[in-house]
């Protein structure tokens, strides 16, 4: 039994493993920052995989540990880490239409972390509110409080 679920889970992380670096970048910022935090990921989960409740909550559990290993990351180098323009501009290989418009893009990155987290998570990682409940360690009202700010916010900071 036990095998199988870290064969399933080593098969998932494979198969997933743009959307991990992906979701890693926008909180990083920075390619590289971004493999390390995955890395350290997939080693925390590797290691805890006996913890996995059922196989449906798979993606929930990884995205849970993936958040925090990135805010964990935020936290430790949080005075060392790059932003601006220039940095979103040489960043070739994270490419979706939510990229093509860098002024959402940095808006989003200005939020608060808590509305932030959520912003992300539903659009760019696709995940219902539910999931970010779930990921998150959030109750599903405040999920949804942040997430309604934070579009209010956006709306109001790009002008759209």
């Amino acid at each position: 039994m036990e095998q199988r679920v870290y064969e399933t889970l080593v098969a998932y992380i494979v198969e997933n493993q743009d959307r991990l670096y992906r979701v890693a970048y926008y909180y990083v910022n920075n390619q590289d920052s971004a493999r390390d935090v995955v890395q350290n990921a997939i080693c925390k989960a590797l290691e805890n995989y006996g913890s996995i409740r059922s196989r449906g909550a798979l993606r929930t559990w990884m995205d849970r540990i993936l958040v925090n290993e990135s805010m964990n990351y935020i936290r430790k180098y949080r005075k060392e880490m790059p932003c601006g323009y220039a940095l979103i501009q040489e960043e070739t290989y994270v490419e979706s239409a939510y990229d093509r418009d860098f002024s959402v893009l940095e808006a989003v990155r200005k939020l608060p972390a808590g509305q932030r987290t959520v912003i992300m998570l539903r659009f760019y990682d696709e995940l219902t509110l539910k999931e970010i409940s779930q990921v998150t360690g959030m109750n599903l009202n405040t999920v949804k409080t942040r997430l309604y700010n934070g579009l209010r916010t956006l709306r109001g900071s790009v002008g759209r």
